[in-house]
């Protein structure tokens, strides 16, 4: 039995319903059958039927170089070379689905980082190289602790999307600047303290990676948070924007559009990750919560929860007063 704190999200038999909303693919399909929908195939036995020019924003996590099990698939370490080819083989697949202006995303380690530039510097403009900093991690006695990964940002055209005041980061003041007349300066006095808004940087300090405790978490090995995809998908594309994963695992991607009002469609192989995907997509529908991001804004990593739990409390004590007046 999970701990009563568990809340990792699992499939149960009363979720067998779900893989009829599973879509496979065997012909040419029109747009709006694969909008919003979990496309459950290999994806190079699907991706020559999918639509031409529909993707906003290509976000793309594929398996690492490394010897990894991802449910019922195994990918197993290749050379540097045999990567590379392996990569541009599904890669150049995709060109074909990009409107002109649409941006790309590809998740890597740092082994496979610089291989994955140099295929990105063939086919589109690389525009920048995120790195985050992912707390988990091994400690080692011999070498430094991997706790961060890349995510290379990049797009078709020099006309495409990109929206600074959305992906703001609100950032605590430690040692605020005030102007001549004792005002605030680039910063706010707030109830709990000193904020300023900053503008995102390269340098993401402030995901947590899903574990046992939060909602999003599932089995899934390599899941990303959906903070991450928030920041991707409010940056580079608008509302109703099509939002394209052909790696989908359990349905981080799909799931952050469907709650940020964009379209979404998802390619996975493994049965149980897409019925996944399709079950956080339904929960999706009442609960639009991202951790971490809140009124528009994101939060460093674990302030925004004591933020609510002051407001709601100072809300609490204004509704008893209200009551008692």
């Amino acid at each position: 039995m999970p701990a009563e704190r568990n809340r990792t999200l699992t499939l149960n038999q009363d979720d067998d319903y779900l893989g009829g909303r599973l879509l496979k693919l065997s012909s040419m399909a029109a747009l709006p059958q694969v909008l919003n929908r979990t496309i459950n195939q290999d994806l190079n036995d699907c991706v020559d039927w999918l639509p031409d020019s529909f993707v906003d924003v290509l976000f793309l996590d594929p398996p690492y170089n490394l010897n990894k099990t991802f449910g019922a698939e195994t990918f197993k370490k290749l050379s540097d070379d045999e990567y590379q080819i392996w990569v541009e083989s599904w890669l150049t697949k995709f060109l074909r689905l990009l409107k002109s202006t649409a941006s790309i995303y590809v998740c890597c380690d740092w082994q496979s980082s610089p291989l994955l530039y140099a295929i990105l510097n063939k086919h589109f403009v690389v525009r920048n190289r995120i790195t985050w900093e992912r707390e988990k991690g091994r400690g080692a006695k011999s070498n430094w602790k991997n706790c961060s990964e890349d995510i290379w940002f990049a797009t078709v055209s020099d006309n495409y999307c990109f929206n600074v005041d959305a992906v703001k980061l609100k950032r605590r003041v430690i040692a605020p600047y005030r102007q001549h007349d004792g005002s605030p300066k680039d910063w706010q006095d707030e109830r709990d303290g000193n904020y300023r808004l900053t503008h995102p940087s390269n340098l993401w300090t402030d995901i947590t990676v899903p574990f046992w405790s939060m909602p999003e978490n599932t089995n899934h090995p390599t899941q990303k948070p959906e903070k991450l995809l928030a920041k991707i998908i409010l940056a580079s594309s608008q509302e109703n924007d099509v939002i394209f994963d052909p790696f989908l695992g359990s349905g981080t991607t799909s799931v952050v559009a469907k709650k940020l009002r964009r379209n979404y469609c998802g390619i996975e192989v493994d049965q149980s990750y897409a019925m996944l995907a399709e079950k956080r997509l339904a929960l999706a529908e009442t609960n639009k919560a991202i951790q971490g991001y809140s009124n528009g804004v994101f939060w460093e990593r674990n302030s925004l929860n004591n933020q609510q739990q002051q407001l709601s409390a100072e809300n609490q004590r204004a509704n008893f007063m209200e009551r008692l007046l």
